[in-house]
């Protein structure tokens, strides 16, 4: 509902006389001024304050496990085997269970799905410390990732949703968020857990209760929507195309879109880099001779950097028609961290550490493009869940991969040229997907 309708409505109704007489009050309409009041002020704000608290809630489940995988193998009794798989069950369970969002936001709303993602990693962050064993241990971690992988899909959509006219600006925001809550994450984890007795149970799951905060106002949006409408549900994408589609082409088909697929492919190998940095850049480090806890700190450099320009590089994007150029200046900056990590890895290391940061803003970049290569609600929900469940699939071998030619070659050169060579794909790939079209001009979807 706009607001020019919404005055509409809330205006008292008046009765027709006849010319000249005085006009008799009609009913008044229920809806209190401080109603509109609240839908044109503090609705914008609570949801904006809802985005950046579920934002903050995306990646601690991972970064903070991390932070004490050592600490819970040794809890739990866990092998070497689990350990590796379970730092691949997140971009699993992202590619599986985002595909779920679509439907769960059509029947629901994307609100109410994300309320309950915030709550199920909530549950699942409070509870795995203390399941009791390696399967109960898992099992809340795919708790708390289904719900990071639904929130996931959605987070674009209610962006698009609820701020049509500032999707840069708010992706910025959501992006500059995530990337706090990881950073910190990372580097609080240990240092909260000696402070709080030493206990790694204790220190995983502190996280939590982050997740708790987050429930509250998207249970606030979820009852005030309920109450304010602004826009309607999100439609399921219609089968019958604006124009008749090209013989033998199902007319709504996302799988017919090639910017869907470039989008895909571009967020896909831009996780694989930021796994593969998170996961083996202090090793890197530290193999060229540079003392762990710098090779830590290199880390933190490169995750931080991710913090002011997760804010600044989607609204620069939303400023242009094409996104092209960024996706390839991003990409250059990456071959070049990959070559001097090659060269002169322990000389150059804080250079390379935020040309590589640099290059892992790829990612807000992708969210801004899910909101621009689609007009509709309904178009933005099935590009998301789309282009972040086949990316996340494409991301999952990355890392394996690395690890296994370190072991195999005993040196860095094999597999740091492997990282820049996806690089290459990665530029292609973005400079189709910033491409000015979208998604329902390609495949006949309606708005």
């Amino acid at each position: 509902m706009s607001d020019e309708s919404a005055a509409r409505t809330a205006a008292p109704a008046a009765v027709r006389t006849p010319s000249g007489a005085r006009p008799v009050p009609g009913p008044v309409d229920p809806a209190p001024p401080a109603s509109a009041a609240f839908r044109s002020v503090w609705f914008p704000r609570l949801v904006m304050v809802a985005v950046v608290l579920a934002a903050l809630n995306l990646r601690p489940a991972i970064t903070g496990l991390g932070a004490l995988l050592e600490e819970v193998r040794a809890g739990l009794g866990m092998s070497g085997a689990v350990a590796g798989v379970l730092t691949s069950v997140p971009a699993v369970t992202f590619a599986v269970f985002g595909i779920a969002a679509p439907r769960l936001a059509r029947r629901h709303g994307p609100a109410a799905v994300v309320c309950a993602g915030m709550a199920a990693i909530a549950a699942g962050l409070l509870i795995r410390p203390y399941a009791g064993g390696t399967p109960g241990f898992v099992a809340a971690t795919a708790l708390a990732l289904i719900g990071i992988a639904v929130s996931n899909v959605l987070m674009p959509v209610i962006v698009k949703r609820y701020f049509p006219d500032r999707v840069g600006t708010m992706t910025g925001l959501y992006s500059m968020s995530l990337a706090i809550g990881t950073s910190v994450a990372a580097a609080a984890t240990v240092p909260l857990t000696g402070a709080l007795g030493g206990e790694w149970r204790t220190g995983l799951a502190v996280w939590g209760l982050l997740a708790v905060a987050a429930v509250l106002p998207w249970v606030l949006v979820v009852r005030s929507r309920g109450r304010h409408p602004d826009t309607a549900p999100v439609p399921a994408a219609s089968a019958a195309p604006d124009s008749a589609p090209a013989a033998g082409r199902p007319a709504g088909s996302i799988v017919r879109s090639p910017t869907a697929w470039a989008l895909a492919g571009f967020f896909g190998l831009q996780a694989t880099g930021a796994y593969i940095t998170m996961g083996w850049l202090p090793q890197i480090f530290r193999d060229a001779g540079v003392p762990a806890s710098t090779a830590g700190v290199l880390l933190a450099v490169t995750m931080v950097m991710g913090v002011p320009l997760a804010f600044v590089i989607p609204r620069l994007a939303a400023r242009f028609r094409t996104q092209g150029p960024i996706a390839a200046v991003l990409g250059l900056s990456g071959l070049a961290g990959y070559t001097g990590l090659l060269l002169a890895p322990a000389e150059g290391a804080w250079a390379w550490a935020l040309l590589l940061g640099l290059s892992n803003c790829a990612f807000p970049l992708a969210l801004t493009m899910i909101g621009m290569r689609s007009r509709s609600a309904a178009g933005t929900v099935r590009l998301s869940a789309f282009a972040q469940s086949t990316g996340y699939l494409i991301s999952i071998p990355g890392p394996l991969l690395v690890g296994v030619l370190y072991e195999h070659t005993g040196s860095w050169g094999l597999p740091v040229a492997l990282m820049a060579g996806l690089l290459v794909p990665q530029i292609v790939l973005g400079t189709l997907a910033g491409r000015d079209r979208t998604i329902e001009d390609e495949t006949g979807m309606r708005d």
